[in-house]
């Protein structure tokens, strides 16, 4: 079964595609006409190891806030898509990942639960140009549409870059191993018998 979706939302503020393969090797083509958020979603793509294409303009220039949120929603309608009913998938994720001076933990449990927890100081920093305020209203647009409890937890860092680095590097690695198929798996892994 391929584990694949393809996601189009248009609006009077955005227009976006995202397309994905779940299964793999984290190649990818994503042009958001956001540089460093393009950055960010290449490191979502190769550190999980899901093909992305993601496709994206909007009202930029009044704000990043649009196009940003609305990409997180297609990413988790996208991942909620192809995950299908889910079964023989780990569920839970975890990861630390060191970006020079920061240190991030992201831990997700696909659930179809949302949730987000997201302790990182970066509402008042800027990277290229980028408000990094708007990574906040990515995470939980993509914690909401994707049925994600997703916890973010900056443990120290200094350098605005690195830390939204390794935040967005932890939660690949946490959703690449949540989306993970085990053949132990009898279903989904739940005691009610379904997610």
């Amino acid at each position: 079964m391929a584990r694949t979706a393809k996601v189009e939302r248009e609006t009077t503020e955005t227009q976006i595609m995202v397309e994905l393969v779940l299964d793999g090797t984290g190649t990818g083509n994503i042009e958001t006409s956001i540089p460093f958020f393009d950055h960010m979603l290449g490191n979502l793509g190769r550190h999980s190891l899901i093909n992305m294409t993601i496709k994206g303009s909007g009202d930029t220039d009044v704000d990043d806030h649009h196009l940003v949120e609305d990409t997180g929603i297609c990413i988790g309608q996208a991942i909620k898509k192809a995950l299908g009913t889910k079964e023989c998938i780990r569920r839970y994720g975890s990861a630390f990942v060191p970006m020079d001076e920061s240190l991030c933990h992201v831990s997700v449990d696909l659930s179809g639960r949302p949730y987000m927890v997201y302790n990182a100081v970066l509402d008042d920093k800027e990277v290229g140009g980028f408000e990094l305020v708007h990574l906040r209203e990515f995470f939980k647009a993509l914690s909401d549409h994707g049925g994600i409890t997703l916890h973010i937890n900056v443990i120290y860092g200094r350098n605005p870059h690195h830390i939204a680095e390794s935040i967005f590097k932890a939660l690949a690695r946490a959703l690449g191993e949540a989306i993970s198929i085990d053949d132990r798996i009898a279903g989904v892994m739940s005691t009610k018998g379904n997610l």
